[in-house]
């Protein structure tokens, strides 16, 4: 059962995955790249900075109610700073 589940997951990460890259190096990504990157791209990348900005020991959950909040501060700060790394924007905005 786990290997099923385990053959799941990684089917649907693959069909989310964007087919014009395989990596993506997101200290090169600007606040414009970002927004223009289409809504799949823009929620995976979301869901690796709630994972890569969380504590080492805070528990694992996903809360998809301050994703939501943090993709908005996000999306402002990069509507405003189109120029502006998306690493930085996201220091700037969802850092807590």
């Amino acid at each position: 059962m786990k290997t099923l589940s385990a053959i799941l997951v990684a089917a649907m990460l693959a069909a989310a995955t964007p087919a014009h890259a395989q990596k993506l190096d997101l200290s090169t990504v600007t606040c414009k790249q970002f927004i223009e990157s289409g809504k799949e791209t823009i929620s995976l990348i979301l869901m690796w900075m709630a994972g890569y900005f969380t504590d080492e020991d805070d528990p694992p959950i996903v809360d998809f109610d301050k994703m939501q909040e943090d993709a908005k501060k996000l999306g402002a700060y990069c509507a405003q700073n189109p120029t502006a790394g998306l690493i930085t924007a996201a220091e700037e905005t969802i850092v807590q």
